[in-house]
């Protein structure tokens, strides 16, 4: 992924996040949650973006029975 692309993503992230964070009515204990989960999401992806983490699909998510 380019620099550009990767900027351009963060952006819309950003943009998304800031839009439910201003615009859409729910309980701040929510919005807290949902803030944590895009960081998380977003700092794998850019660790990922940069090689730094690797491939993601080599994970295994062991089957719950």
């Amino acid at each position: 992924m380019s620099l550009i692309g990767l900027i351009v993503a963060l952006a819309v992230v950003g943009v998304v996040l800031w839009l439910v964070n201003s615009k859409v009515p729910m309980d701040p204990g929510i919005k807290t949650i949902i803030n944590i989960v895009v960081l998380i999401v977003v700092v794998l992806f850019v660790l990922q973006a940069f090689g730094i983490l690797g491939s993601l699909q080599t994970i295994q998510v062991p089957r719950i029975r």
